[in-house]
């Protein structure tokens, strides 16, 4: 029993406790379990299994390691058996409609005996779904907008997912005996906010075609097809995983790895640009102007040989950076190390995890000099949103944090709920004692197209918003954004002085790349926000940063690479017209 198969098990065990309504933890546990046994990347697991290697891996506990045990004895597991019992097939693909859980699925199930994803497009469309008990039409048209978003997305994965399992499978790629060396390209090297196949370069000492063909004969393997003419392979593996895998010599590693980093667009430009200059860029060879090949050390060498300056895999997307590339205007763009702090954070005050001080002490851990705590106010009830009381005795615990700690500051911020006539949360009196306000929307998301953006421009006209947290309301594959004229957002948000938000959970990356993109043309300052809702959730501002980049966007232009005193000198900017 290979690693890939025994974790594709366990995967489907948490996607059923899932569906059965069992408790998370229980789902998470096998889900992490089959991480783990990914990583082991073996195509037997009996000999870890009896040295006691596999009971001693991290994330495996005496239940999963019960179930792999069985499945290298017999090839089957008994308890997925027992949990696929009386459950149809295409119920597990019910869940993951965006919108439906375990209770609602059971009773649409129950009462209409939907079975299958065509099923309930059915009764969604026929009207039954909205004739339950608690569903209605609105309900029955969200869902139908599930199964659109499901079948349109089922291949892709957000960038967090998709980047672990590629490095997974790089660190393993990179054992063969006859790779020198390899490196993720793709979406994922460019930094896309999803991905769907994975993309790896691999630079072979022996023959890359048979190099090649030795991974389709990898553990978990469903099925591959090679080119024997490019040494490329494309494998799909049992957990739904694509693959594809250039293998190349030497010489032709540089090129290689610039045309797999893509995107298609970026590619088709400088082959038109290089046959301007008299270049040809033929399968993995650059050709000079005497017909000869270019020898080149490395990617960089393939820009400079164009007289270009090399331009970042982030900005590959054949939206003017070979023109900027050509004359020498490439941005200097922001990198982790330019932050000095973050603005948009949770505490157990309302619905964090940790401590205003394990906050603070997590933030300087990473090398900042601040973190403002932006618990919810008090309309979003459903997340602790903070009454008066409560508020208060946060912000005296700041004070007593700020006066012990040394070299560092907490902020007092607040989300402030942007509330349906445009209004923030709070009156005046109270969002006057903050250091600064994040506006965001957290209801009321069907308002039509006019209608938001009215209540957004609204929320705009408050001298006390400081930043326009997630501005489309987007959840990468689950929701839509919300009907919005984000261009009439930002043109208005210059004009005031009011930051807009690149929401760096993984889930939203909300304001989206190429609106950031519009955003840095009309001046539009940009603040980068981890969202978190924990000490780990902090570093939710690499994804953030690699949006950012993406966006062509400098240190200069996002509001949390200054000081403390500078933010909050671009808050009260406002407060004084």
């Amino acid at each position: 029993m290979d690693s890939r198969s025994a974790a594709h098990v366990l995967s489907q065990i948490g996607a059923l406790l899932q569906v059965k309504g069992e408790q998370k933890f229980k789902a998470r546990a096998y889900a992490g379990a089959a991480r783990s046994l990914i990583a082991l990347d073996t195509d037997d697991l009996a000999p870890l299994l009896r040295s006691g290697e596999l009971a001693d891996t991290p994330g495996i506990g005496p239940a999963t390691l019960s179930v792999v045990r069985e499945l290298v004895e017999t090839g089957e597991s008994s308890y997925l058996n027992q949990l696929r019992e009386g459950m149809p097939e295409g119920l597990l693909e019910l869940f993951r409609v965006p919108g439906l859980n375990a209770a609602r699925i059971q009773v649409i199930h129950d009462a209409l005996g939907v079975q299958t994803l065509e099923d309930l497009e059915r009764v969604a469309q026929n009207g039954q779904l909205a004739e339950l008990p608690k569903f209605g039409k609105k309900t029955a048209e969200k869902i139908l907008r599930g199964i659109e978003i499901l079948r349109r997305d089922a291949h892709l994965k957000r960038f967090p997912a998709a980047a672990i399992e590629a490095h997974l499978l790089l660190a393993n790629i990179v054992k063969h005996p006859d790779i020198s060396k390899a490196e993720v390209a793709g979406s994922i090297r460019r930094h896309n906010e999803v991905v769907g196949d994975i993309d790896i370069v691999a630079e072979c000492s022996a023959d890359p075609a048979k190099v090649a063909a030795s991974f389709a004969r990898s553990p978990g393997v469903s099925e591959s097809k090679i080119r024997e003419d490019s040494g490329s392979v494309h494998i799909r593996f049992v957990d739904g995983t694509h693959l594809d895998m250039h293998c190349v010599t030497k010489q032709d590693y540089p090129v290689a790895l610039w045309r797999a980093t893509g995107s298609v667009a970026h590619v088709e430009e400088m082959n038109v640009f290089a046959g301007d200059k008299g270049f040809e860029i033929a399968g993995n060879s650059l050709i000079g102007r005497g017909g000869t090949r270019v020898s080149l050390k490395d990617e960089e060498a393939f820009f400079t040989a164009l007289d270009l300056e090399p331009i970042p895999p982030e900005m590959r997307e054949g939206m003017g950076e070979i023109e900027a590339a050509s004359r020498g205007k490439l941005p200097n763009l922001v990198t982790f190390d330019d932050l000095r702090g973050v603005l948009h954070c949770h505490s157990d005050y309302s619905d964090g995890t940790a401590t205003i001080e394990a906050m603070a002490n997590a933030a300087k851990e990473r090398g900042w000099d601040y973190i403002g705590i932006s618990d919810h106010s008090e309309s979003a009830f459903y997340a602790g949103g903070l009454k008066r009381d409560k508020l208060l005795r946060q912000q005296e615990e700041i004070d007593r944090l700020n006066g012990e700690m040394k070299g560092f500051r907490i902020l007092k911020g607040i989300e402030a709920d942007i509330l349906a006539d445009g209004r923030l949360d709070y009156d005046a009196e109270i969002l006057d004692g903050f250091d600064y306000v994040v506006g965001s929307i957290h209801s009321r998301f069907s308002m039509d197209g006019d209608a938001m953006t009215k209540r957004v421009l609204a929320a705009l006209d408050d001298p006390h918003l400081t930043i326009l947290a997630h501005p489309t309301g987007r959840l990468l594959l689950t929701r839509e954004p919300y009907p919005i004229n984000i261009e009439a957002v930002l043109e208005k948000a210059a004009r005031v002085g009011v930051a807009v938000e690149l929401n760096a959970d993984p889930h939203r990356l909300d304001l989206d790349w190429r609106y950031c993109r519009q955003a840095k043309q009309l001046g539009v300052t940009i603040e980068i926000g981890p969202d978190a809702h924990s000490t780990a959730a902090l570093d939710n501002v690499h994804f953030g940063i690699g949006m950012a980049r993406k966006a062509w966007l400098e240190a200069g232009e996002i509001l949390n690479t200054r000081g403390a005193d500078d933010v909050l000198a671009f808050a009260r900017k406002r407060w004084s017209k």
